[in-house]
């Protein structure tokens, strides 16, 4: 049966269905394999630039290299699933990008290390541009915001066990030999993923007049503009804060081991919880009250790691990271919110700008590291959030919708398709 028939009257995988349950596995692991691989070297950025013999700055390029990379393959990979199908285009795009992560580290020169990350990011980017539009047309409407939240699981185990398991093994193989353990786990991961993918029966096809006109029709909307705004802004604050308090921990007064550093990333937990949160007060509070809000704690917190004690530091990075999510969980949902049938279209955007804040944002606080150490990275930070709240003051309404509104841990993950990374 064509998919043109079998979509036509398709009302998704109920839940407890067996299909259901492999939708759900395929993908928690497509989400572990993209984002473990994605920013593993993150937790050996110091390793990286001592064996290099570069400052920080470089060292944070073979993030910035793999995000570029990412951002600028989200809206292709978009298109190219809306041709193609949903689960061809997540298996080439998987698949590639393991490949890759099994070369790239064994990369013998930094401009070839730099290189290869940035293609693997293009390859990665087919998962984040196509997995929730997979998961919505598949899953019955009634339990795809419950089913997204699953998707979202895997990618921020996946963020947090690239870093985690990098770290330790770093610290006595090597970075290199860091980076491609995790890249072996991906490839399992992404196994799973090709073995567990259900055939889309929801799926079908669109025209390339609609999707410029629906990209059109999101960049042109000043709402949307602002939206965007905050993903770049929030989230390339948010990595240059992680890149470069490695380095800050790692040397004196701290002096701390790179084991002990890479735990710092548990931190993201607190991303987790404030991404709940932040759904729950919005319904009460108001999509824009409870961004200004979370920007608010996500500043409180970065100024708080200028502390010079180490457990105050680290209190301040948690709090930074709740504030981050809770913001970005907001902002990433109100995009869809606000797209009208251009929903798919709106989140490849927010990806653009988000990975895109990343990559140029994520470097420029290295620069910002080696000429005045963490308070200049903190202040850069800090800055950054400010214009993101100026910004988001000038926020509106949505024509026509009420203040409060579902949840955003429904809204974001199902219109969306961001979720915390």
């Amino acid at each position: 049966m064509s998919t043109s028939l079998t979509s036509v009257d398709w009302q998704g995988h109920s839940r407890g269905s067996s299909e259901y349950r492999r939708l759900l596995a395929a993908l928690f692991c497509a989400g572990v394999a993209t984002f473990a691989q994605l920013y593993s070297p993150q937790a050996v950025l110091p390793l990286i630039a001592h064996d290099l013999g570069t400052g920080a700055a470089h060292a944070a390029l073979t993030i910035s290299a793999a995000t570029v990379g990412l951002a600028l393959g989200v809206i292709p990979w978009s298109a190219l699933a809306d041709r193609i199908g949903r689960v061809q285009a997540m298996t080439i795009s998987i698949t590639a990008a393991t490949v890759l992560g099994l070369v790239v580290p064994l990369a013998p020169s930094a401009a070839l290390l730099l290189s290869g990350r940035f293609v693997e990011g293009l390859m990665l980017g087919g998962v984040p541009a196509v997995a929730i539009a997979y998961l919505t047309e598949e899953i019955d409407a009634g339990h795809a915001a419950r089913a997204a939240g699953t998707y979202v699981a895997g990618t921020t185990i996946g963020g947090l066990a690239g870093r985690l398991v990098t770290g330790p093994i770093a610290e006595f193989a090597g970075w290199r030999v860091g980076v491609l353990v995790v890249a072996v786990l991906c490839g399992l991961s992404a196994f799973a993923f090709v073995r567990l993918a259900p055939p889309a029966r929801g799926f079908t096809p669109a025209r390339n007049r609609d999707l410029a006109r629906r990209l059109a029709e999101n960049l042109r909307s000043p709402r949307q503009l602002v939206l965007y705004s905050q993903g770049f802004l929030l989230m390339g604050g948010f990595v240059a804060m992680y890149n470069f308090l490695g380095f800050r921990l790692m040397a004196a007064p701290f002096g701390l081991p790179q084991t002990v550093v890479s735990l710092v990333f548990l931190a993201y937990l607190s991303g987790t919880w404030a991404s709940a949160r932040a759904g729950a007060e919005a319904t009460r509070f108001g999509r824009k009250t409870v961004l200004l809000g979370s920007i608010a704690t996500m500043v409180a917190g970065v100024a708080i790691t200028l502390a010079g004690n180490v457990v105050v530091v680290l209190i301040g990075l948690v709090i930074a990271t709740a504030g981050f999510f809770g913001a970005h969980a907001i902002a990433s949902g109100w995009v869809g919110a606000a797209a009208g049938d251009g929903k798919a279209q709106a989140s490849s955007l927010y990806n653009l700008f988000y990975y895109a804040g990343s990559s140029l944002i994520g470097w420029v606080g290295g620069l910002a590291f080696d000429a005045a150490g963490w308070s200049a990275v903190a202040g850069t930070v800090m800055g950054l959030a400010v214009l993101a709240g100026v910004l988001a003051c000038t926020l509106r309404p949505a024509s026509g919708q009420p203040r409060n509104y579902q949840s955003s841990m429904s809204r974001p993950y199902s219109d969306s398709g961001r979720g915390p990374k």
